[in-house]
């Protein structure tokens, strides 16, 4: 049974399609205005420090551009990272890149990371991070290269989609499985129930 959206001043400030569809699929309606920012991690800056940055200055800048048209919305940020080994993979520049993190993680724990931030012009700002724990089969040359060449990993940090095709590479894993997606929704709603922009109870 499907029902209206909630109604709610809420922006997201990402681009990301799936972020969009977990509001979509709560019934949140949010307008989608992507940061455009410097992406560039700071010297001597951890990977987790840098995810939180970075989803604190897309919200910020985001609400700074509104608050000039008079608007003060809430707005919430997010920047996901995929690390192992102490680096970061990003999202791979061509099927060979993509066949090589794959490889790296084949049969091994990697780590997902969302910084977010929530808050609005003017007023409180909460930012934080979920990290969330995922261990891949041990896969084999043939899958690796099929996977890659499927298309599906090209535009995900880490070179995969845990909510397509590339379920299947997942052996199991430890938290948030929407994290791994790109977005702890749950952590996300509460914040804006906090407050204020959301009703504490989600209703049809």
């Amino acid at each position: 049974m499907s029902s209206a959206p909630i109604e709610a001043p809420i922006v997201l400030a990402s681009a990301s399609p799936r972020r969009k569809r977990m509001f979509e699929e709560m019934g949140i309606a949010i307008e989608v205005i992507a940061a455009d920012i410097d992406e560039t991690p700071l010297p001597n800056e951890t990977p987790v420090s840098s995810a939180v940055r970075l989803a604190g200055e897309k919200a910020l800048r985001v609400a700074t551009q509104l608050a000039a048209q008079g608007r003060r919305p809430f707005v919430v940020g997010a920047d996901t990272v995929v690390i192992v080994d102490d680096e970061v993979l990003g999202k791979p520049a061509s099927d060979a890149e993509a066949e090589r993190m794959l490889s790296r993680l084949s049969g091994r724990t990697h780590c997902v990371v969302t910084g977010y931030a929530v808050g609005r012009h003017q007023g409180e700002w909460h930012a934080d991070f979920v990290r969330t724990d995922v261990r891949f089969h041990a896969l084999s040359a043939a899958q690796i290269t099929a996977y890659a060449a499927c298309g599906e990993g090209r535009d995900k940090a880490g070179s995969y989609a845990i909510q397509g095709i590339g379920a299947f590479l997942v052996h199991s894993l430890v938290g948030d499985y929407f994290n791994v997606v790109g977005l702890p929704i749950s952590r996300v709603v509460r914040e804006l129930q906090r407050q204020g922009a959301l009703p504490s109870f989600l209703h049809p």
